[in-house]
């Protein structure tokens, strides 16, 4: 059974006194209550628009709302233990290593019709066997309990969107897309669905956000959250809007159990409606790309920076041969707006691009080291969601005796040690070929992290080259020490280091100053 996507793994709770309170007697904090002269509370009348009942709307919806399963032959481990020794007969003879190993496996999703000739839209990953293999055969489940044989008409991975088609002999319900640019917070939806393989099922709740980035970094980290219940199952099921529009596409939840805890997430129409359309007409969907890995500017950024919190994203690398490297933007570099679309939370740097035709040019505004400028880029076509994942390289990290595996010592006069938790030795020749970086780079090598510090906190460890500091390279203890020494002078709470970890692209790192 395939779950819905999760956001994130884990959450946490707040309990406030008096909110408390508020919430369990169903009255806002501090307001009065108003009585009749027998002393009983009146009874509130919900304004216009709240519903007594969703009842009529889901029995005008719920039969375009479908089920979706698949039949999928997934790769697995050979089943042999002691394949390769010779107590492998013991369980009928060792695997063959050219036969990958292969099982039957289904998933369970839901999907809505939006056509009367049977067009099927639901979530890419409810279909697709998640790369381990190949899904065999996919069917519909109507609400009164027919099945139709499924053909995938067109997928798309970047938004997790795919339209599938199905055949009868009369014209099927369907339902409609509508404008989720009207969302507001607070406005009633339902959603329909198949959660954990039940059947049908309908819950209700209000818009909790509009917009919402989870932090994914994705083209399209932009959804409406709901508290309306989303489990496992409701992938790729419509949320409506109470007029009977599809306002969004079910597609994941933030849930530290695997359950529903009232945040789910679903992609706007706005954005679904379009891609859709391309897909039904099998016409290619080209985004734009500028080669850059990016970080959204969070306060340890911001302050070390020098810069308002939660404006621009942060550059961290750029790829060699690609839009933003021929318009000249460097890591290191904070992004401001894109042809004159600022950057924000709700709107950010992948979701402007990859909405941009390629080949397009458009001004980008940077923060460079303080100073504001303007570069011209010429949006490129961005890869497959497959080419892209192929371009992440994590090697291995070799656990033998490092050379620069010794106590801790304090360099200079022990301010980096004692403002930053990390104990620090010069990048020797020797080091550096141990730690795969070239004999000619210059900079400093961690050799010991306080575990109590900002830097545990961001995962740098024994081994990690620090290159430079507030963007000058540094060559010595004494150069961080300096840049320490300005970043406290300055008022920052912070310094941003350049730092390259065994095996992959130097990022920046801020680290708050004890």
């Amino acid at each position: 059974m395939k779950p819905v996507r999760y956001a994130y793994g884990v959450t946490t709770a707040l309990l406030l006194g008096g909110a408390a309170i508020s919430l369990a007697t169903g009255y806002p904090a501090g307001a009065q209550v108003a009585q009749n002269e027998a002393g009983r509370i009146d009874t509130v009348v919900p304004r216009g628009g709240a519903p007594a009942s969703f009842a009529d709307l889901t029995e005008q919806l719920a039969p375009a709302v479908v089920n979706i399963s698949t039949r999928q032959r997934v790769k697995v481990a050979a089943a042999n233990p002691f394949a390769g020794t010779p107590f492998a007969d013991l369980f009928g003879g060792e695997a063959d290593p050219n036969q990958p190993q292969t099982r039957e496996a289904q998933s369970l999703g839901s999907g809505f019709i939006i056509s009367a000739d049977g067009y099927v839209v639901t979530n890419n990953h409810v279909i697709t066997a998640d790369g381990r293999g190949q899904v065999e055969s996919i069917t519909v489940t109507m609400p009164d309990g027919n099945e139709f044989p499924a053909r995938l008409i067109g997928r798309d991975a970047a938004s997790d969107l795919a339209v599938l088609k199905i055949s009868g002999t009369k014209p099927f319900p369907f339902v409609k897309f509508g404008d989720s640019r009207s969302a507001r917070v607070g406005d009633w939806v339902i959603a329909i669905g198949n959660p954990f393989g039940l059947g049908g099922t309908v819950t209700s709740g209000i818009i909790s956000a509009v917009y919402r980035n989870t932090g994914s970094g994705s083209a399209y980290d932009r959804y409406l959250q709901t508290d309306a219940s989303i489990n496992r199952g409701n992938s790729g099921g419509p949320m409506f809007d109470m007029r009977g529009n599809v306002i969004g596409i079910n597609n994941a939840i933030f849930s530290p159990t695997g359950g529903s805890v009232g945040i789910g997430f679903a992609i706007p129409a706005e954005i679904a409606a379009p891609i859709v359309e391309k897909l039904k007409s099998g016409q290619a969907i080209d985004r734009g790309y500028l080669g850059v890995r990016i970080q959204p500017i969070n306060e340890d950024l911001a302050d070390s920076l020098g810069l308002a919190h939660n404006k621009g994203e942060f550059v961290q690398a750029i790829e060699p041969g690609q839009p933003a490297a021929a318009a000249g933007i460097r890591p290191g570099d904070v992004v401001l707006t894109v042809d004159g679309k600022e950057v924000t939370r709700e709107q950010t740097l992948s979701y402007l691009v990859a909405n941009t035709a390629p080949g397009k040019r458009v001004p980008i505004v940077l923060i460079r080291e303080g100073k504001r400028l303007t570069v011209t880029a010429t949006v490129g076509k961005r890869p497959s969601e497959e080419e892209l994942a192929q371009q992440t390289f994590n090697p291995e990290q070799d656990g033998g005796n490092d050379q620069f595996n010794r106590p801790p010592e304090r360099q200079g006069s022990g301010l980096a040690e004692d403002a930053l938790g990390l104990s620090l030795l010069p990048l020797t020749p020797q080091i550096a070929r141990q730690l795969g970086a070239s004999e000619v780079t210059q900079g400093l090598v961690v050799n010991a992290v306080d575990p109590n510090s900002d830097a545990a906190q961001k995962r740098m460890q024994r081994g990690d080259i620090i290159l430079s500091a507030n963007y000058r390279a540094i060559a010595s203890v004494a150069d961080l020490e300096a840049a320490i020494r300005s970043a406290k002078s300055a008022n920052r709470e912070a310094v941003l280091l350049q730092v390259k970890q065994r095996g992959q692209p130097p990022v920046y790192v801020p680290l708050r100053l004890r």
